[in-house]
């Protein structure tokens, strides 16, 4: 436990066979739960997690027997973690791009009530994004500003970051079963969370590679992303004002 908070953390991973291992061994000591979910990798990724769970108790994996994207993987961590009663829960890839050092930067605000939900962000400085590709630069400035309209967070950068924190408050508002599934999950995460009244902070970080390869064809990413944006704006603005707006007129009327 941190101050006397219980500590999760969902480490979604689709074939990291070869980072899982020191995502696992790097955990910093103050977790309590260990969500490890396979989202049915083709490689050794499940045989690690299993192995790894026999020789530590905090660790809790997860078999997806078909393939749901990151988001699916994230969401399965959050669900086990609400069970668990969880007081945060946080989000570490598989992939190792995520330094478990700076955990507790993202824990921290939540923990003194200052946030509902962190999150990471590479593109604070130039000395944070050096590593990070130029078309990678590119894209996500250009998804951060459509993510700002979509949302309404218009303070938030690099919403493709998915170091993320979340309380468990924050969590059990929030139909899991309708927030995206795939890459577009934090976007979709970002404006579900607006509509609840969540408040949000960006936490700066270096952008971490060790030879990871990208899962995301950045060209129809963006392109897909833009849609799924889009919807979210029209749906942002109608379940936040004009449904909200009505049902508070009908209930004036009836008083």
């Amino acid at each position: 436990m941190y101050k006397n908070m219980k500590i999760g953390v969902t480490v979604p991973a689709y074939n990291e066979q070869k980072f899982i291992s020191k995502v696992i061994d790097t955990m910093p000591d103050f977790v309590d739960k260990i969500y490890l979910v396979n989202d049915a990798s083709m490689d050794q990724t499940w045989e690690i997690m299993s192995n790894k769970a026999k020789t530590n108790s905090k660790i809790v994996p997860i078999n997806r027997e078909r393939n749901g994207g990151v988001g699916a993987a994230i969401l399965t961590g959050h669900k086990r973690g609400l069970l668990d009663d969880i007081d945060v829960v946080a989000v570490m890839a598989g992939d190792g791009q995520m330094d478990p050092a700076i955990l507790i930067n993202f824990i921290l605000p939540i923990i003194e009530g200052k946030a509902d939900y962190t999150k990471g962000n590479r593109l604070s400085n130039r000395h944070h994004r050096k590593e990070m590709p130029v078309w990678r630069k590119l894209g996500n400035f250009m998804l951060t500003n459509m993510t700002r309209i979509a949302s309404g967070y218009w303070r938030i950068s690099d919403p493709q970051d998915g170091y993320t924190a979340i309380s468990v408050e924050s969590l059990k508002q929030l139909d899991l079963d309708k927030i995206e599934k795939g890459f577009t999950f934090e976007n979709d995460m970002l404006v579900k969370l607006n509509c609840i009244g969540a408040r949000v902070i960006d936490i700066p970080h270096p952008a971490i590679y060790r030879g990871q390869n990208s899962k995301i064809c950045y060209f129809n990413f963006i392109f897909s992303t833009s849609f799924v944006l889009f919807k979210d704006f029209i749906w942002r603005l109608w379940s936040k004002y004009i449904i909200k707006t009505y049902k508070h007129i009908f209930e004036s009327t009836l008083q």
